[in-house]
């Protein structure tokens, strides 16, 4: 597969989503591509290899929700595995601070790297397990792509929301019967359904808050 159709295949993805990237954010997303491109072939970060695949399912899948994120400044991806989907989010905002939240350790041994080859200042990987996590300070977006069950996104990642923050669930198809078990503490406020290039398959984003009477 010719790096210029991967280029042309993300440039076009990229513009069908109505979102505008300089070149240096073209380069560094097919830089993040290649680096884990590489890395999975001995980590085994994730079971897509095909690289335009790897395109549309992986970073055209992340940047699809980047309206949604603007006005954040502290973001949370937990779960984040490789990077997903922080560190594109990430390279496109550069003024938002992205914290990438995964127990593995060889993904955040993988995220380490990345951040640092791609020079991503506004990005840093942490190692643990969410339930365990304190930072200092709370985040405005809990975001999870492949985290388990919206409940336990909630009921694990309570802790570290702000206090007029928000948790962002992205999800395939419409997950009613996890929405069926999220107790009177939290509200959903937004359902949508994410259009991503080229993929046929049905995505969801699901924005929850907690009600105020939980706070």
């Amino acid at each position: 597969m010719s790096q210029v159709k991967i280029q042309h295949e993300l440039e076009m993805g990229i513009k069908s989503l109505g979102l505008s990237c300089t070149s240096q954010q073209v380069d560094q997303l097919l830089a993040y591509l290649n680096m884990l491109q590489r890395w999975n072939k001995a980590y085994n970060l994730t079971a897509i290899r095909e690289p335009i695949q790897m395109v549309r399912l992986h970073l055209l899948d992340s940047l699809a929700i980047n309206p949604c994120v603007s006005g954040a400044s502290e973001i949370l991806d937990v779960g984040t595995g490789p990077g997903l989907p922080g560190i594109p989010l990430a390279i496109l905002n550069s003024d938002i601070n992205f914290t990438l939240l995964d127990s593995n350790g060889k993904k955040t041994r993988f995220l380490f790297q990345a951040i640092n080859e791609l020079g991503l200042t506004n990005a840093r990987e942490v190692n643990q397990r969410v339930e365990k996590y304190q930072p200092k300070k709370a985040f405005d977006i809990i975001l999870s792509r492949a985290f388990s069950s919206i409940s336990d996104m909630l009921n694990q990642c309570q802790h570290l929301v702000a206090k007029n923050g928000c948790f962002f669930a992205m999800k395939g198809k419409k997950p009613d019967s996890e929405l069926s078990q999220i107790t009177k503490d939290y509200k959903v406020v937004d359902l949508s359904q994410v259009n991503v290039p080229n993929i046929d398959s049905e995505r969801h984003l699901i924005k929850i808050i907690k009600t105020d009477d939980s706070a």
